[in-house]
């Protein structure tokens, strides 16, 4: 998120800055920074639309804690059970931890090269594929999630990444999954970023206590 913050302000102020400064020189050195405004812009607007994915993963790990996962599928086909096409990765069932895995696909921006790199095919280098063994999970995949994988130490996530499932975030959807969620899970996900109603509690049966 600081990182986010850093680069916009850092583009975006640079950009003004050399425009204030182009102002004050002969007209043709305009065409030596030229480059950089056309460059410059490109990345204030590359860093102003990861700012809502950055805002989504800060909020998911303000509410779910980080666990440590290991020999995690994953790949680059359609998978049957996704609710969206492109990158995927299985997570354990939280209803049923040792049974079914779900599927999460990634958020389609320039940052997902380096998954896509990593989890590859059948010639992807083993050295790469070892990135991504363990990899860091937080979140619930029945809804959203953050993942990433271990610095150099193995002591801290990094290449932090926001995944979901468009249920979460879209009513019409299909929501598969959903049957063992309970109402703290919903609420949970709800806080952490998703857009579904909770329902409420049903209501008791008239001369009954609730």
């Amino acid at each position: 998120m600081a990182m986010n913050v850093v680069g916009l302000v850092g583009w975006a102020g640079s950009w003004i800055a050399l425009l204030g400064i182009s102002t004050h020189t002969p007209d043709w050195a305009v065409w030596i920074f030229m480059p950089y405004f056309i460059y410059g812009l490109y990345r204030t607007v590359l860093q102003l639309r990861c700012l809502p994915t950055a805002l989504r993963t800060l909020r998911v790990l303000q509410h779910y804690p980080w666990q440590l996962l290991t020999h995690t599928p994953r790949g680059l086909d359609e998978h049957p059970d996704a609710e969206d096409g492109g990158i995927w990765i299985e997570f354990p069932d939280p209803a049923r931890p040792e049974g079914k895995r779900i599927p999460l696909t990634f958020v389609k921006h320039h940052r997902s090269y380096w998954w896509l790199r990593h989890i590859g095919g059948p010639r992807t280098k083993p050295e790469l594929k070892a990135r991504l063994d363990p990899l860091w999970f937080a979140g619930d995949p029945r809804f959203l999630g953050v993942v990433a994988v271990s610095d150099r130490r193995g002591a801290a996530p990094r290449r932090l990444h926001f995944l979901y499932r468009p249920s979460a975030f879209e009513q019409r959807a299909a929501r598969r999954h959903w049957e063992d969620a309970t109402p703290h899970d919903l609420e949970r996900a709800r806080r952490a970023g998703a857009r579904f109603l909770v329902p409420a509690p049903a209501a008791a049966p008239a001369g009954q206590e609730p």
